[in-house]
């Protein structure tokens, strides 16, 4: 196919080569080394702790441990000196050497507390240091606090955090987080990462917002979880100016050491079996202890909570790395192979605004998947793909990368991270389900058959049943056409009436399979003075993407309204007495639909950081940020042209018979849209932070974020049109915080009041016109605010009995938005409204969660208790969705040292709090959810719609084993 697009050369390898040169140009001409103070830093077993970081307090002098916890101090000046000695997951320790001891064997042993603000962080600062000496919101979650838990994704750990929201109703994947108020577009799960970071050790999982946690799943190699919420996100992260989410990798050790998890699960509410293992090992490669290894990953296969009859998800991954320490720094290569196959839960059908039940005859515990179906399908190059429902959701990671640290001496220290990933992502699933009438237009007009008349019978494909019958005839008056009549049969008995009567749900198979290769590559430059530092720094990604397929290209099924839907059977008998089969043999409508879409780009992104922390006294450090990105989208999207042919009543299709309907559908390939764009950001921020003591601190930051639009939103660009009219602007985000520290002995916490603002965010709608085609109104920007106050806080109650606790309260605004209402077919009446002043959709003003802990000698119980408040259902403030909370508990015994057991019991009153939601109509109305109005719900307050809620009660026993 010529498209007219050439693919752009990235010029990769002439500038890593030039990063790789510059480092060891530098290297060479500053490194040395001198000392006169030595020692090792261990944890509580006396095992070595390899990059603990000890400083002289009070000064800028210090260093880091080598592989065997061993470190050596310079310039030591002669009296007794005080060391600071830090170590992420472990409690700060101040160490004084006397004079006298300063030539002896020292061994600094380490303590291990998470919960401390003494903890040093490595997300969100650009240098490690303790959250109390930082200036920026952030929690943290090490391996002991995430193995007491049984979360259902990567996402669901975060739902501790304080001004995080997190929609985990889809599953393990699929999810949608977003912090204080940062969330246009996020009510749909379209946008579930877009203005935060997913982050593996320091880097973007994926660079374009294309399913980003189809690729993280959180197992045991996980040592621990640092959450960024504004502040410098703008600065450190890519293009996520709403937080960054950073999943650290353990590493190996001098001792072999190893860990395994096997669980056995209940889900959906105790009837489908879920079962996982998860294992890691890790140890040294050599005599030295200088070269070391950590390996693991997972297996699981389940049902799932909502089991479509085949299972829900299958599959795991596998993570290592090699890490090299040497006297100046270290090298680690580290890689992941995930392969992994998932599906995701659907809406399912419910009444009341004021308090949604689902209706009578479903359940939570409900699949709406297609069955176990293979059907071969084509695409518009003649080739032929198949569509396999067992496969779900296929997702592929295949990564490599390198993190190199040298020190160059004179307090500089260079950090490169590089990482190559090849990632895939193929759909195979339903998409949008929703009730559609037989006896409604469009039931008709998707799969191209109107003026098809005639009577439909509709017959139930698992069970022969029939279901009923629907007449398709011409309205005649005066003698003239005037639309068409659609007839139900008089003995109709389609299931799912108190739904939607002479209903079936409309199961559009979306396949869709979309290669990413992404290159990746962050160096930081740090120099430390006596009472400041300096990071330079830089950023450089190129991502090729290119996807095959849409929502419904591949076909459609019509499935009974139930559980585990039924697909139909579909023939029609004609008036001119013919019998024809509208269905495949599968039950499927339409096969091939009218072509298949293809989308093909790069996205390559330049920045440029600078961060400058200055201790102006003792007691006040200044900081802040700058950073530069340029950000460059080329490609082209091909649309499909439809068979001219289907519609021709001799056209005998792929089958060569004219009385086989199904297979009139597929394309060509239509003349490719190129696209190219390039945007130009620059972001900032400062802080101010100031401790009164070593126990209280507080601090204030004020930040101003630019985000660029995503590939994605390019690959929408589907007509000549909107391509020359793209109306892509970067977005703004202001964010001002403060933040007050505490670290006691008993209690550590934190209270942000903050404020936020997004701005320069667009509002992209799609309407139909008369003849089915579709079209888009003009654009719409709006701009959102949000302010409210963070807290979070661990206080130990006694010995055996602590608690942990976060909360938010918050109110948010749409301060400038407006919505297109299509009143009819066709853009001659569409309105514009405006709900600007309104309350922005899906923000709650309350978001709360507490978890005692309670220990006794080798008993454990814990208790998570979580609250999501109400919130509006969309910006014209129509309804709300109602808050609600929801109980997990943990119980655990260790046996000895080694092994642990652990029972735990999700969502224990098996609670259905609403998260989402579609409208009502069925298909197509039920997904316009703006265009839903408080007036429709005053004058319909018993329709039926759909939500989607928490996922249903779940059991779990784990078994742990460590040696």
């Amino acid at each position: 196919m010529n498209t007219g697009f050439t693919r752009p050369q990235p010029r990769l390898m002439t500038r890593l080569l030039l990063f790789f040169l510059l480092a060891l140009m530098a290297g060479q001409a500053l490194a040395q080394s001198t000392g006169d103070l030595t020692g090792r830093v261990t944890d509580s077993k006396g095992t070595g702790l390899p990059g603990a970081t000890v400083v002289v307090k009070g000064t800028s002098n210090g260093t880091s441990t080598d592989a065997t916890g061993a470190f050596t101090l310079k310039g030591i000046a002669p009296g007794n000196v005080s060391l600071t000695v830090s170590f992420v997951g472990y409690a700060t320790k101040e160490v004084l050497v006397p004079l006298d001891k300063q030539g002896d064997n020292l061994t600094i042993s380490m303590t291990d507390d998470s919960k401390s603000l003494d903890e040093v962080v490595v997300t969100g600062v650009f240098d490690q240091r303790t959250k109390m000496e930082s200036s920026v919101a952030i929690s943290t979650l090490n391996a002991k606090q995430m193995q007491l838990l049984a979360p259902t994704s990567a996402a669901d750990l975060l739902k501790t955090v304080p001004g995080v929201y997190v929609n985990q109703a889809r599953g393990e994947i699929n999810n949608t987080v977003y912090t204080r108020g940062i969330s246009a577009g996020s009510i749909d799960n379209a946008n579930g990462y877009y203005y935060v970071s997913l982050q593996e050790d320091g880097l973007p999982v994926t660079n374009v917002n294309l399913g980003v946690d189809n690729y993280l799943r959180a197992d045991v190699t996980v040592a621990r979880l640092e959450a960024v919420r504004g502040g410098t996100a703008s600065i450190l992260g890519t293009n996520s100016p709403g937080g960054i989410f950073n999943y650290v990798s353990k590493t190996g050790g001098q001792k072999t050491e190893a860990e395994i998890r096997t669980k056995f699960g209940l889900e959906g509410n105790g009837k489908n079996p879920y079962y996982r293992a998860d294992a890691n090992l890790s140890g040294s490669l050599n005599a030295a202890k200088d070269l070391t290894y950590s390996i693991g990953g997972f297996y699981r296969t389940s049902q799932g909570a909502r089991y479509p009859g085949y299972q829900m998800n299958n599959g795991g991954q596998a993570r290592g790395n090699i890490v090299k320490n040497y006297a100046t720094g270290s090298l680690k290569l580290y890689g992941k192979l995930l392969l992994d196959h998932n599906a995701v839960a659907e809406f399912i059908p419910s009444q009341s605004f004021s308090d949604p039940k689902i209706l009578s005859g479903l359940s939570a515990t409900d699949s709406y998947y297609l069955p176990n179906i293979s059907v071969p399908f084509p695409i518009n190059s003649g080739e032929t793909r198949t569509f396999n429902t067992t496969d779900k959701i296929y997702n592929r990671d295949r990564s490599i990368g390198l993190l190199w640290t040298q020190d160059l001496g004179h307090d500089l220290t260079l950090t490169n991270n590089f990482r190559y990933s090849n990632q895939a992502t193929t759909v195979n699933t339903p998409s949008v389900v929703t009730p559609i009438s037989t006896t409604g237009l469009l039931f008709y007009a998707i799969p191209h058959l109107l003026g098809r008349f005639g009577t439909y019978t509709f017959t139930d494909q698992t069970n022969g049943q029939v279901l009923g019958t629907v007449t398709q005839s011409p309205n005649i008056i005066n003698g003239q056409f005037a639309g068409f009549n659609f007839t139900p049969g008089a003995n109709n008995n389609f299931p799912g009436a108190n739904v939607q009567p002479n209903s079936l749900f409309f199961l559009p198979m979306f396949y869709q399979d979309t290669h990413i290769q992404n290159v990746l590559n962050r160096f930081d430059l740090t120099k430390k003075l006596d009472n400041m530092s300096f990071t330079l720094g830089g950023f450089y990604a190129n991502t090729l993407v290119d996807r095959v397929g849409g929502a419904t290209d591949a076909g459609i099924g019509f499935g009974t309204i139930q559980n585990q839907p039924h697909l139909t059977n579909i023939t029609l008998t004609g008036f001119d007495g013919k019998t024809y089969q509208v269905t495949d043999p599968n039950g499927i409508v339409d096969v091939g639909r009218d072509g298949i879409n293809h989308n093909h780009g790069r996205q390559e992104q330049i920045a440029l950081f600078f961060g400058h922390s200055w201790k102006l006294t003792p007691k006040l450090n200044f900081d802040y940020g700058l950073r530069y990105e340029h950000t460059h989208h080329t490609g082209y999207n091909v649309q499909p042209v439809a068979n001219p042919l289907r519609n021709d009543p001799t056209y005998g299709g792929r089958d060569g018979n004219p009385l086989t309907l199904y297979d009139n559908g597929g394309g060509t390939d239509g003349s490719p849209l190129n696209f190219d764009q390039t945007f130009k950001t620059f972001s900032y921020t400062a802080a101010l932070n100031y401790a009164f003591s070593e126990h209280y601190a507080l601090y204030g930051r004020y930040s101003n974020g630019r985000k660029s639009p995503d590939l994605t939103y390019f690959f929408a660009l589907n007509t000549p049109f909107l391509r020359d009219n793209p109306n892509a602007f970067s977005q703004k985000t202001e964010q001002l915080e403060f933040g007050f520290k505490v670290n006691t002995a008993k209690l550590s916490g934190a209270l942000t009041p903050f404020y936020s603002q997004l701005s320069n965010v667009a509002t992209v709608q799609t309407f139909t016109n008369a003849d089915n085609t579709t079209y888009t109104p003009p654009v719409q920007f709006a701009r959102y605010k949000t302010y409210g106050v963070e807290a979070e806080a661990n206080y130990a109650l006694t010995t055996n009995l602590s608690v942990r606790a976060t909360a938010t309260v918050q109110t948010s605004e749409a301060t400038k938005i407006s919505s297109w209402i299509s009143n009819g077919p066709g853009p001659q009446d569409d309105v514009l409204v405006s709900y600007s002043g309104n309350e922005t959709d899906n923000n709650a003003k309350l978001m709360l969660s507490a978890a005692p802990t309670y220990t006794l000698g080798k008993f454990l119980a814990q208790v998570n208790w979580f609250y999501l408040g109400d919130r509006q259902a969309n910006v014209s403030n129509a309804f709300k969705l109602p808050g609600f909370s929801q109980f997990d508990a943990t119980v655990a015994y260790d046996v000895n040292a080694h092994f642990r057991l652990q029972g735990n019991v999700n969502n224990i009153f098996n609670t259905y709090g609403v998260l989402g939601w579609v409208g009502p109509g069925g298909f197509p109305a039920a997904l316009d959810r703006q265009a839903f109005t408080p007036q429709y719900v005053q004058a319909n307050p018993n329709a039926v719609y759909a939500t989607q809620g928490s996922m249903p009660r779940a059991y779990f026993l784990s078994a742990v084993y460590k040696f």
